[in-house]
């Protein structure tokens, strides 16, 4: 079998219409919020589409060599931008070798507890640019231009959020009692047979990126998600200016569902809780549509239902990868994206 070598092909795809009913050809001006490996899938897929890319990335991981560097340091925890960043870079040998370097983590010889065991060279490069620059939004341009990454990347805010929710977990007398979480890491594993009732951010008013808001009132299209639901979708709309911008862009919004809908995280709900939880913490905001795989969803009527609430019309797509991995494939998000852009799914 032939090995395909080179870039990927990018796939030319209109602007939504603009008052005067003219459509643009140039490449549609996209931001994709998110965290984690959720915002990566988003990213590799839409970097085939479009070079005028923005990520807005979740702040509060406290977890792992990023938690250790927000306690040590009292930096923003620099692991969801790492990865989003790693998501944008070039396919040429320079882009992808640097994608390796930022990807990579130091493991420690057995039996030494080591300084930099379990850390990213891609967190501590980040780190080291925001010490040497004094600015967050700066430190990650650099970080970008090094790695040739095809669009930028910022955080949802320029401070370290945490985030608490309130979880209800049967005992083993089947009564449910409630237990506050606080932290990203830890409310992400609450575990089966959980409930998470209440999440908030703290703090609950922090500014939010400026260069984040204004990309956000520039797009042409908004996409929120995948990604881990509470922790990771959820707090760009729980950020008052952050939600406020989203529901006064003239972008088009885009919701994309997870593939795997019954996690740790999201125990026992369905595809139309997820859609719930969101329409319970921010009323005011509506999405134009919700791309969803037909094999995440059970009930489609009420799915549809629930994204009607949402003012979203459902656009279903085969988006993840052959096999039993709940993973997005980015040639099939990638095509899906390009034909909701193309206005193909109307």
């Amino acid at each position: 079998m032939a090995l395909l070598t080179g870039p990927l092909p990018r796939v030319p795809v209109a602007q939504p219409d603009r008052p005067g009913g003219a459509r643009s050809q140039n490449p549609p001006s996209v931001v994709a919020l998110g965290g984690g490996h959720g915002l990566s899938a988003s990213l590799a897929a839409l970097r085939l589409l479009t070079t005028e890319l923005t990520a807005i990335v979740t702040v509060a991981d406290d977890g792992g060599s990023s938690g250790r560097l927000r306690r040590e340091l009292g930096v923003l925890p620099p692991g969801d931008l790492r990865m989003a960043l790693a998501a944008l870079c070039d396919d040429t040998e320079w882009g992808q070798t640097w994608r390796d370097v930022m990807q990579h983590r130091f493991k420690s010889l057995d039996h030494v507890e080591g300084s930099l065991d379990n850390h990213a060279l891609g967190n501590l490069l980040i780190v080291t640019l925001w010490e040497l620059l004094g600015d967050p939004v700066a430190g990650l341009q650099w970080a970008g231009a090094l790695l040739g990454a095809r669009g930028q990347v910022l955080p949802m805010a320029t401070r370290p959020l945490t985030i608490e929710g309130d979880v209800l977990t049967e005992d083993a007398t089947g009564k449910l009692r409630s237990t506050t979480i606080s932290g990203q890491s830890k409310l992400a594993a609450a575990g089966r047979n959980t409930h998470v009732n209440d999440v908030r951010l703290i703090p609950e008013d922090a500014p939010a990126c400026a260069e984040a808001l204004n990309a956000i009132e520039l797009a042409d299209w908004v996409i929120l998600g995948p990604g881990s639901w509470y922790t990771s979708v959820l707090p760009h709309l729980m950020l008052p200016q952050l939600r406020d911008a989203l529901c006064a862009t003239p972008a088009r919004r885009i919701l994309t569902m997870n593939l795997a809908t019954d996690t740790k995280e999201t125990s026992g709900m369905t595809a139309a809780d997820h859609l719930a939880v969101l329409q319970r913490y921010a009323p005011e905001m509506k999405f134009d549509v919700v791309l969803a795989d037909p094999f995440a969803v059970g009930d489609r009527a009420e799915f549809e239902s629930a994204a009607a609430r949402l003012g979203a019309a459902v656009v279903f797509g085969r988006v993840g990868t052959p096999g039993r991995r709940a993973v997005h494939d980015p040639l099939r998000l990638a095509t899906a994206y390009h034909d909701i852009f193309a206005g193909e799914h109307e």
